[in-house]
């Protein structure tokens, strides 16, 4: 008969302690969610002011916030620039704002196409670096939603293009 292996006091100390500090560092700190957070308003609030919704897909607006964050290291200031523009300059619609900012901060202008890539074309970046983010939830397809399918998905039955109308 085999005698249980016992484990010291000490050794079980290390091996929860051991644990407990890889979970704490999976854990993102509470002032990075915050900023997180906080960075996503801002860039939903940008949104809501470039594309005139007034809510996106909450899931949706995540992705795309983040996968524009990846490509432009420094979108967040620019979304607070740009934020802080339209707040004095005003100027809806979005090709307005666009052609106002091209002669000064070309930069935010580039930016503008970028937010508005991602929410109507469901991308982010440019080729060879092409993130998709979205497809049937891009807004392009919205005007068109009650009265087109969106391409690539069959509306009826399989073989339903061979019937006679």
């Amino acid at each position: 008969m085999k005698t249980p292996v016992r484990v010291s006091f000490v050794k079980r100390r290390g091996i929860m302690a051991g644990a407990c500090a890889s979970l704490a560092l999976s854990l993102p700190a509470p002032r990075a969610q915050q900023a997180r957070a906080s960075a996503l308003e801002a860039f939903l609030a940008v949104s809501m002011k470039l594309t005139g919704r007034t809510s996106f897909d909450p899931l949706l607006a995540e992705r795309v916030h983040a996968a524009l964050a990846r490509n432009d290291a420094d979108f967040a200031a620019k979304i607070a620039a740009l934020d802080k523009w339209i707040a004095t300059h005003g100027g809806t619609p979005t090709d307005l704002i666009t052609a106002a900012l091209e002669a000064t901060r070309p930069e935010l202008a580039k930016t503008v196409g970028g937010v508005m890539r991602a929410w109507y074309l469901g991308v982010v970046g440019e080729p060879p670096h092409v993130e998709v983010v979205a497809y049937e939830r891009a807004l392009m397809f919205d005007p068109v939603g009650d009265m087109l399918t969106i391409p690539s998905y069959c509306r009826g039955e399989p073989a339903d293009w061979a019937k006679k109308p």
